[in-house]
């Protein structure tokens, strides 16, 4: 049974979401705040965490971040702020998902589903070697990237990326193509998801970050 870890400082959110969540057969834990968020991720182990941006003490991002620094565990964000820039800040902090409230919890079951079914398919794909080219090297076995032998913080949606434009080099891959290898669906996605991303991976390659081409109207390539 996975394991959804549900933070909000509004009751009736949390409320609303656990129910729906344990309709789907989810086993569900709670927090108020993002400080108690980090805590209970420190002595607990979940499969992935729903968390509202706007909380006392310890806000979403922030508790996304310091979560990240220590267990890998899907978090889709939820806030009543949908900015370019908000969107843009939680992709850079490991933001796996988006949701900008008020939101259907049915459509939200269905993102739970989505990035828990993406998360174990990444899990057990199984890849070896190392992929090279120019000077971008990407570590297939230990999930890394390095340039020009430096290496590249990259988040895990920026890894699984420039893995996907890499292995297609000079194919044009479309929007929908892309969503869903990557973030594992097409009509669930966000607008705009894949912009935002590309900027941030492009903003980590250094000298290589032209490599990474937009055709307009039609989607994006590797080439170099």
């Amino acid at each position: 049974m996975s394991k959804i870890l549900i933070v909000d400082d509004e009751p009736n959110i949390v409320t609303l979401i656990s129910r729906y969540a344990q309709r789907e057969g989810y086993d569900t834990v709670t927090a108020s705040d993002g400080r108690e968020a980090i805590d209970k991720c420190r002595s607990e182990d979940f499969d992935v965490i729903i968390m509202d941006v706007m909380m006392p003490d310890t806000d979403g991002f922030t508790a996304c971040k310091k979560i990240k620094e220590f267990r890998d565990i899907p978090v889709i964000m939820l806030s009543a702020r949908g900015t370019e820039f908000d969107k843009l800040f939680g992709f850079e902090v490991g933001v796996d998902d988006y949701v900008t409230k008020p939101f259907s919890p049915m459509e939200l079951m269905a993102r739970i589903r989505v990035v828990l079914s993406h998360s174990r398919s990444t899990v057990q794909r199984s890849d070896s070697g190392k992929l090279t080219v120019g000077g971008i090297e990407i570590d297939t076995l230990g999930l890394t990237v390095t340039v020009d032998g430096e290496k590249a913080e990259l988040t895990a949606k920026e890894y699984a990326l420039l893995l996907l434009l890499v292995k297609n080099k000079g194919i044009v891959l479309s929007r929908d193509r892309i969503l869903n290898e990557v973030w594992g669906y097409d009509s669930f996605g966000v607008d705009r998801t894949v912009d935002w991303q590309i900027k941030l991976l492009r903003s980590k390659l250094g000298d290589y970050r032209d490599s990474i081409k937009t055709v307009r109207g039609v989607g994006d390539k590797f080439e170099m």
